[in-house]
C-alpha cells in the first residue's frame, strides 16, 4: 500500500497543532511542515507582551521532537508559493510536495505603512524578527510612535511606558477598538492609555513618515509633527492567500471553508488566521486571528483531512485577551451592537464586566481584570444562553459576592 502523505503549509501554531493531532490520531504516514520563516514554530502572542518586556521566546517544540518524536520533515525558511489541487502538489521554493491531505495554515501578513519601504526604524509586529527589532529600539530608549490603537499597538505602547519612554498612539478612528468591542467600551479601554501617560491621538491619520534613511518624524493629517526614532504599525493584517491564486479555492477575506474547515477541494482543509469558515455557534462565516481558535482549528483540520468521512464541524465562541499596563482585557463571543450593558464594576476604573446582546441571546462579554468570570460567560454563550439568562447569571454572581463582603 502506498504511504499516505500529509502536508501542512504554515509552520504556525495551527500548523503545529495539525501535526500533533495527526500523530495522536494514529496517522503513520509522512508529514511535511512548510514554513516561510526559518524559525521553528513559536508562540506569537508573547511577541507584543512578555517578549518586549525582556522575556525569552523558546519554540513550541525542539527540532528533535518535531523531526524524531513526531516524524516530521521540516521545510522551513521557504514559503509555499503555489497549490495544484488537481495534481495534489504544493510548491515551495524549487520543490514540489505531493499530498493526500493538506492543511493550509499560512496565517496572515501585517499591513505596512505606504511609503516607508527602506526606511529604518519602521516596523510591523507579526514575526519573531519584527519583535527583536522593536525590542532593541525600545531598549535603546527610542521615542516611539505607534500607528493604530488596536490590541497589538496598545501592547507596544504599554511596553514603551514600562521603560519610561515617550510614546504616542495615532488612531485614525475617533474611538479606539470600535470594531472590536464597540465605541462605548473602546472608550473605556482607552482610559488605560491616558492614565499611564501614553499620548493617545484619535481622529488623525498619518500623512507621511519622514527621515533620511532612518525615521525621524511622523507627520499627521492635522498638521502635527511627532518626533520619532521608532514607528510601529499596528494597523491589522491580511490573510496570506496570494500563493493560492489560480488554485481554484474560494478566496474571500481568507480561504473560504465549510463548518468542517474543508475548502471544497479534495483533501484540502484550512486552519488559523487564514481560514474563513462557517461557525455553527453563530451560524455565520468568521475569520479569527486568535490564539485559542488557531490551536483548536489546526487539530480539527488535520483530523478531518485525514478522515473526511467522519469530519466533525468546528464550533467555537471566539476568545482573545490583551495585556496593557498591568491590566488584562478579555473578550468572548462577538461584539454585537443591539445592546451593551455594564453589569459589574466601573468602565472608568480598573475592573468591569460588560455584556453584549444580539437579538434575544447573550452574544459577548468584555472584562477588564475579570479573569475569574470570563470563561463562565463563554460557557453561557456556547450553550446559546438568552440575554435574560446572562443578566440573571450576573445578578447571582453579584449577590454571592456581596454575601462574602
Amino acid at each position: 500500500m502506498t504511504e499516505r502523505r500529509l502536508v501542512v503549509a504554515g509552520a504556525s501554531l495551527a500548523g503545529l497543532r495539525a501535526v500533533e493531532a495527526a500523530r495522536r490520531s494514529g496517522f503513520d504516514g509522512s508529514i511535511t511542515l512548510i514554513g516561510a520563516e526559518p524559525h521553528l514554530p513559536y508562540d506569537r502572542p508573547p511577541l507584543s507582551k512578555e517578549f518586549l518586556g525582556g522575556a525569552g521566546l523558546p519554540p513550541f517544540r525542539s527540532e528533535d521532537v518535531l523531526r524524531d518524536g513526531l516524524g516530521t520533515e521540516l521545510a522551513l525558511g521557504t514559503a509555499a508559493t503555489a497549490l495544484d489541487t488537481a495534481a495534489r502538489t504544493v510548491r515551495a521554493g524549487d520543490r514540489e510536495y505531493g499530498y493526500d491531505a493538506l492543511v493550509i495554515a499560512t496565517g496572515a501578513t501585517a499591513r505596512t505603512l505606504p511609503g516607508t519601504e527602506g526606511l529604518d526604524g519602521v516596523h510591523t509586529l507579526r514575526t519573531r524578527d519584527d519583535a527583536i527589532a522593536v525590542r532593541r529600539a525600545l531598549d535603546a530608549g527610542a521615542r516611539t510612535v505607534v500607528v493604530g490603537a488596536g490590541f497589538i499597538g496598545s501592547e507596544v505602547a504599554s511596553a514603551a511606558r514600562e521603560r519610561g519612554l515617550e510614546v504616542t498612539i495615532v488612531e485614525a478612528l475617533p474611538t479606539p477598538l470600535a470594531r472590536a468591542v464597540g465605541e462605548t467600551m473602546g472608550t473605556a479601554c482607552a482610559v488605560l492609555h491616558t492614565r499611564n501617560g501614553t499620548d493617545l491621538r484619535c481622529g488623525a491619520g498619518v500623512a507621511a513618515v519622514e527621515g533620511e534613511r532612518r525615521v525621524e518624524r511622523v507627520r499627521l493629517t492635522d498638521g502635527t509633527v511627532l518626533p520619532a526614532d521608532l514607528v510601529v504599525a499596528g494597523i491589522g493584517a491580511v490573510p496570506a492567500v496570494d500563493w493560492l491564486a489560480g488554485s481554484g479555492l474560494s478566496l474571500d477575506n481568507g480561504v473560504v471553508c465549510d463548518e468542517t474547515l474543508c475548502t471544497g477541494a479534495p483533501g484540502v482543509y484550512a486552519a488559523g488566521d487564514v481560514a474563513r469558515w462557517r461557525n455553527p455557534a453563530f451560524d455565520r462565516h468568521m475569520r479569527l486571528e486568535h490564539w485559542t481558535s488557531a490551536a483548536e482549528q489546526g487539530a480539527v483540520a488535520a483530523r478531518n483531512a485525514l478522515d473526511p468521512g467522519n469530519a466533525k464541524p468546528y464550533s467555537t465562541v471566539p476568545y482573545f485577551w490583551s495585556d496593557w499596563y498591568g491590566s488584562r482585557i478579555q473578550f468572548v463571543g462577538v461584539p454585537a451592537t443591539d445592546e451593551i450593558r455594564v453589569i459589574d464594576g466601573d468602565p472608568g476604573g480598573n475592573h468591569f464586566v460588560a455584556l453584549y446582546r444580539e437579538g434575544g441571546r447573550l452574544a459577548g462579554t468584555l472584562t477588564m481584570n475579570g479573569q475569574a468570570q470570563i470563561m463562565k460567560y463563554r460557557g453561557l454563550i456556547m450553550r446559546g444562553a438568552s440575554w435574560a439568562e446572562g443578566l440573571e447569571f450576573a445578578e447571582r454572581r453579584r449577590a454571592a459576592a456581596m454575601e462574602k463582603v
